[in-house]
């Protein structure tokens, strides 16, 4: 069964059961009190138009409250009028009048509050009515109708008011369950659009973390194979090393992508194929794969290492690696490049510059990997900067802030940094 299927099919069980219910109930009254209530009528012979009028009371009253939870104002409007026919045509008390208390219980429970309102006076003047047409064919004038009139009437409306403050105590358990569904529906609604709104997270996450690892190794696999093609004729030892050095790249690569794969298919974390991920400490591998690829650069570390908050080494490393890799691919040949890794009391400074075509570098169009830096420095609360320099040469220059920071901080402009 699909989706929809499925919730069409519990909403029409939701709205089901009550008719059925009803209905069952409904059926039952009308074996229990209506056709009793028929039977007394016929036997007591009042008159053809207030028996007639009684024993179409008895039928309908029972009838009337199959819809006493779908429709309680009309149900109950109805077993009132019924009531009130058979009282004013000469038919003083049928069997069926104790469906009033039924009425006013579904109408109070499930209709709305004038509904209830009305219902309750409705009853009350039922029952001054009864009591006064019962003291008026007996004595009007004596005083012991008047008391029984009075006594009656009490009674009566005890039984209104019982009534009436029982289903109140019902109508609001009824209302702590709707209360209590909805909150429940709107939990789950809440808990699948944090469930999208995770997995949306998790896809740009492993979209960024394979676009840093592909780049990477795809601008070191074509630096090496330039090379190698142009120094193969001259120095076979030269396109031997740039050949040994795309395998390696490519099975690094190849290991990576696996890794994030196998991440994907299962969800068992003690899988032992899982390495960790790289963090800042792993610069210097980084900066040796990206010399033997062919660019002179050089790691510079200032200031005391400190302990870093969950996943700003990776970021620190995703950040350089993808800053070398645009070195590779647009600074140009001859190009040189420095890592300047640099801690403050407050903040992790990550700057990359090299000495390349700067603002004359051409773009692949697409911006995601300055986008990626971005966004992994924007997550850790950080800032990146990136631009030509002046003078020539480009510069990315992420800040991270370190544990214990409560204040952004900003480095003052290096004097290579003004323009002329």
């Amino acid at each position: 069964m699909t989706e929809s299927g499925g919730v069409l099919s519990r909403w029409w069980a939701h709205r089901s059961t009550p008719r059925i219910m009803d209905a069952a109930f409904a059926v039952g009254l009308f074996g229990v009190v209506g056709l009793p209530s028929v039977a007394v009528t016929l036997s007591q012979g009042a008159g053809t138009i207030p028996t007639t009028v009684g024993v179409l009371a008895g039928l309908t009253m029972p009838v009337a409250l199959a819809w006493r939870r779908t429709n309680p104002v009309a149900s109950s409007v109805t077993v009132y009028a019924a009531a009130l026919a058979h009282v004013l045509a000469g038919q003083q008390l049928v069997f069926a009048d104790n469906l009033i208390f039924v009425a006013l219980f579904s109408v109070t429970v499930y209709g709305p509050l004038w509904a209830r309102r009305t219902a309750l006076g409705s009853a009350i003047f039922g029952c001054f009515l009864q009591a006064a047409m019962l003291t008026y064919r007996s004595d009007p004038a004596g005083l012991n109708s008047l008391v029984a009139g009075g006594t009656i009437f009490t009674l009566l409306s005890a039984l209104v008011l019982t009534t009436w403050a029982i289903a109140l105590v019902r109508r609001s358990r009824v209302e702590l369950v709707e209360r209590l569904a909805e909150r429940a529906a709107r939990l789950e609604v809440e808990r699948d659009q944090q469930a999208q709104i995770a997995t949306a997270a998790e896809r740009t996450r492993i979209a960024r973390e394979m676009h840093d690892i592909v780049a990477h190794s795809l601008s070191v696999v074509i630096a090496q194979a330039d090379g190698g093609r142009y120094a193969a004729a001259a120095d076979p030892t030269a396109a031997t090393h740039a050949l040994t050095t795309i395998s390696e790249t490519g099975r690094a690569a190849l290991a990576d992508m696996r890794r994030i794969l196998g991440v994907l298919r299962s969800d068992d974390s003690d899988d032992g194929d899982l390495a960790p991920q790289p963090a800042d400490a792993d610069l210097e591998e980084l900066v040796a794969h990206v010399r033997d690829a062919g660019l002179k650069v050089a790691l510079v570390r200032m200031g005391t290492a400190r302990a870093l908050p969950p996943g700003a080494g990776l970021t620190v490393y995703r950040i350089a690696q993808e800053a070398l890799t645009n070195i590779l691919r647009h600074a140009g040949p001859a190009a040189q490049a420095t890592v300047l890794v640099q801690w403050t009391p407050t903040h992790l400074v990550l700057q990359i510059d090299d000495d390349g075509r700067g603002a004359a570098a051409t773009s692949d169009g697409t911006g995601h990997g300055l986008l990626g830096m971005r966004e992994r420095a924007t997550m850790l609360g950080g800032t990146l900067t990136a631009g030509p320099r002046a003078g020539g040469g480009y510069r990315i220059r992420a800040e991270i802030p370190l544990p214990g920071a409560s204040a952004t901080f900003s480095f003052p402009p290096r004097p290579e940094d003004t323009p002329a």
